[in-house]
């Protein structure tokens, strides 16, 4: 750039920010001027508003930073304008996805076939009896893109509509890999990416807890018997005070009575499977809810551009990341006991390492932010599902 051109984007800088030095960079390395130096006031947001208003003329953004504990603003140009989003897609995909979830939740009636094509004829036929279950697992996780996009909206962070993701019988269980928004801005600050990050879990467990009550209330309660095509359901702790409170006890409840180290021990490793005992005979629709709260617990894993990264980025900063390789061997010692964790943990250690970075890193939480974020921390251990699924065989 000119020396008159940087004179008038220094001189902007200024009004909220004491420059100690300037330096000009690369244009290739993403920005091309630097600051060093303090903001005039503590109310750092208020600031990157102020300056980003006043280069937009310019196309240009600014990014705030703290590096060797010196905070930093940089200069870069503004993205260009993106291309609007094509719906089609994403009617297409939920379409898809709500008929091969209510596959997923047919009720046949009559004995099962045993050939691969009878098994999925006669589910074809009764596909329109999976209603209550696409339903209720397609409603909790629409609830949760939603809030996510909405929020997005709400901050002007531009983001997709959800892509549903259909995974009919029997490649999957449910129906469905679950849904993703994605978004195609970055967030202004840690505030921002806290809110789009928490919008999704809250709308989400809002409409998932009472269906889980109601979808307990019509399921009924019988003995564990062995069956090698069978599984039980893991628990979480929403699950077994939910359990609890409909039907008076702790299920699965074993043969003989037993202490708190039993129930520690199955809780964490899924074992001994009590057969012989009692345990609830799930309804669809309670199993669609103990599904919402199964994805939920998987979205606020504290790591990368997960939900729950979104949140300990927010509250921790660049600290959160030291936290990343005690996550990943968790799930590898958790795949012990359920073997999806080993797929999750190798998911995590592609993809995981990369938190999203806001516009405006200096920033930070609320006071009602950070108590909404460790209220999320431990909405995250009440919903987790150490074993979430243990298999029936002998």
């Amino acid at each position: 750039m000119s020396i008159p051109e940087t004179e008038v984007l220094t001189n902007l800088v200024a009004r909220v920010f004491h420059i100690e030095d300037v330096t000009s960079e690369d244009p290739r390395k993403g920005f091309f001027l630097r600051y060093r130096g303090q903001l005039l006031d503590e109310d750092s947001a208020s600031l990157y508003d102020r300056l980003a208003d006043a280069l937009i003329p310019y196309n240009i953004i600014p990014l705030f930073k703290i590096e060797g504990g010196r905070q930093v603003i940089y200069l870069a140009p503004k993205p260009p304008e993106l291309k609007k989003d094509k719906i089609s897609t994403n009617i297409i995909l939920f379409v898809l996805t709500v008929l091969s979830v209510m596959l997923a939740g047919a009720q046949p009636e009559g004995d099962f076939p045993t050939d691969f094509g009878g098994q999925m004829l006669m589910l074809l036929k009764s596909i329109l009896s999976g209603w209550p279950f696409a339903l209720s697992l397609l409603g909790i996780l629409l609830a949760h893109e939603l809030g996510h996009y909405f929020m997005s909206r709400y901050h002007k962070t531009p983001a997709t509509l959800p892509y549903f993701i259909p995974l009919p019988p029997p490649l999957g269980l449910l129906g469905t890999m679950g849904a993703a928004i994605i978004m195609r801005g970055i967030p202004k600050n840690k505030r921002v990416l806290f809110d789009i990050g928490v919008a999704g879990p809250i709308a989400g467990l809002i409409v998932a807890i009472p269906v889980l009550f109601l979808g307990l209330a019509l399921s009924t309660t019988g003995i564990i018997e062995p069956d090698p095509n069978g599984f039980l359901e893991g628990n979480s702790l929403i699950y077994l005070f939910a359990k609890f409170a409909t039907f008076g006890r702790l299920l699965p409840a074993p043969v003989e009575p037993q202490g708190i180290l039993y129930w520690v021990k199955y809780f964490f490793t899924g074992r001994p499977v009590p057969f012989g005992g009692l345990d609830v005979f799930i309804h669809p629709v309670a199993f669609a809810a103990w599904a919402g709260l199964l994805v939920t617990a998987l979205n606020l894993i504290p790591a990368g551009t997960l939900d729950g990264g979104h949140v300990i980025y927010a509250l921790f900063g660049d600290k959160a990341r030291k936290a990343f390789p005690f996550i990943v061997g968790l799930l590898v010692v958790a795949g012990y006991f359920w073997n999806g964790w080993w797929l999750w943990a190798i998911i995590l250690y592609w993809l995981g390492r990369v938190n999203a970075e806001p516009l405006d890193q200096i920033t930070t939480l609320d006071p009602v932010r950070r108590l909404v974020g460790f209220a999320m921390i431990i909405v995250f251990f009440l919903v987790l599902m150490p074993v979430p699924f243990m298999t029936l065989a002998p």
